[in-house]
């Protein structure tokens, strides 16, 4: 290895044949602070340790070539005091364990967690990183987005990290969590912000459509092919793509995607002409994809080229700090800053689990401000599975939403009395619309009360 120069910056080498992989260590090592330099061969690795000074190597295990244990072996052979860092997967992991015998500092499975690797660098190099993370940095959240849990800020901090590079990502998570949330916001905080973002749902459409869907086909490919059709990734080029429902695919559309994310070539339904695209890859599922390889439903091959860096969104159930913010969200949105939320429907909220998830907590706020007619929401206006869900909270609400119901009564008749019935300057000095005064009017006449002027006897 040359002699080091005092004042130049250490150097971290990284080596993996999977340029997203290497792009995700290099970015994110990057913004720590670090010098980095790559190469995507052992070669080309050993070829760098004789030509500069590293003050570290991490290397991918399965390669190409030179594998990434032999790498390791012929790098010690030549710099005995170099710290190695292996990234494995989960079959390398023995050999992993073993090379670490003959000195390899540690070994990280894939997908990585970022802060450990960060924690096995700073211990390897004695260096502190001088950038902290990009979230915290002052990377904000769109006004669209809440997050008061420390689940989902730890969430949103990983994909700021992640975002800059060109790694794929997969999004795990429930049904109505927000994966698709996720998904925009790292494409606006990625390198592609100003490149389309193009989402396709794998389990919406059929098996049989799916591939010209993907990948585009020729006139005449197919009966009712009457035109050519580009594809989802050649939209997506110098963008971002995401798959959702990604465990929904089929084996052989499985195989079709498996070289698309290798190289970015396929060849759309009806040539055998390739094209290429330059699209970053995102996938989303709720299912556990790990279960689907061990039962041979997913290709494990597939699975470790999308699943460079995992993003997990907690269910809204583990992030009850959320609820309440999310919904006084979804009421602004559907009443336009006009209804409220009652106390009692707060609890309401906070009580019940939202099978789900985000999702089913829009809609049932949709609902209520629909019902309430955008004014105050009361627990009779939710949804009746989540009233009934919720225990010991269903009589408290009755009483609530009555003697609420009682207080709007007595408010609606005084004011009508002292505006001498007129509806106008009756709602102005409730507050509220005139259509709304009408309707409740409307209301309480049908249950008996006197809410009408008495005709004058005299003409």
């Amino acid at each position: 290895m040359p002699s080091q120069n005092p004042s130049a910056p250490p150097c971290i080498l990284i080596v993996d044949d999977d340029a997203g992989q290497r792009s995700l260590l290099n970015s994110f090592l990057k913004n720590q602070g670090f010098v980095t330099v790559t190469a995507s061969s052992g070669e080309e690795a050993l070829s760098i340790l004789d030509s500069q000074t590293v003050k570290m190597m991490i290397s991918d295990v399965r390669m190409p070539g030179i594998s990434g244990l032999e790498t390791f072996k012929r790098a010690r052979q030549r710099h005995s005091v170099l710290p190695v860092l292996l990234v494995t997967a989960y079959a390398d992991i023995r050999d992993a364990v073993k090379v670490m015998q003959d000195g390899a500092v540690n070994y990280l499975q894939k997908p990585i967690d970022l802060n450990e690797l960060l924690a096995s660098v700073q211990r390897a190099t004695g260096i502190a990183p001088t950038f902290a993370l990009a979230f915290a940095e002052g990377r904000t959240l769109p006004e669209s987005v809440v997050a008061r849990s420390p689940l989902m800020l730890d969430v949103f901090k990983d994909a700021s990290l992640v975002a800059p590079s060109e790694s794929r990502i997969l999004i795990t998570g429930e049904s109505g969590v927000g994966k698709e949330v996720l998904a925009d916001l790292i494409h606006a905080w990625s390198l592609r912000a100003s490149g389309p973002i193009i989402k396709v749902n794998c389990a919406a459409i059929p098996e049989t459509l799916l591939e010209s869907e993907l990948f585009g086909h020729e006139k005449g490919a197919f009966t009712g092919a009457f035109t050519q059709r580009i594809g989802r990734f050649e939209e997506a080029n110098q963008g971002t793509i995401l798959l959702d429902e990604i465990a929904e695919l089929s084996p052989s559309i499985q195989a079709k995607l498996l070289r698309v994310t290798q190289n970015g070539r396929f060849h759309r339904v009806g040539s055998n002409v390739e094209h290429q695209t330059n699209a970053r890859l995102l996938a989303a599922t709720n299912r556990d994809l790990d279960k689907e390889v061990e039962k041979g439903t997913f290709r494990e091959d597939l699975f470790f080229r999308l699943n460079v860096v995992e993003l997990n969104v907690p269910p809204l159930r583990e992030r009850r700090e959320d609820i309440i913010p999310l919904a006084q969200l979804f009421t602004n949105e559907f009443s336009g800053g006009r209804a409220k939320l009652s106390a009692a429907v707060t609890r309401c909220l906070e009580q019940y689990e939202w099978p789900g998830n985000v999702r089913e907590l829009r809609n049932a706020i949709e609902r209520a401000v629909l019902v309430s007619r955008g004014e105050l929401i009361l627990p009779d206006h939710l949804p009746n599975r989540i009233r009934k869900a919720v225990t010991g909270v269903e009589s408290i609400e009755e009483s609530q939403a009555s003697r609420l119901e009682d207080i709007e009564r007595e408010a609606i008749i005084q004011a009508l009395r002292e505006n001498a019935f007129n509806r106008t300057h009756t709602a102005l000095a409730l507050g509220i619309s005139r259509r709304a005064l009408n309707y409740k009017i409307n209301r309480l006449r049908q249950l008996g009360f006197a809410v009408d002027e008495k005709p004058d006897a005299n003409p």
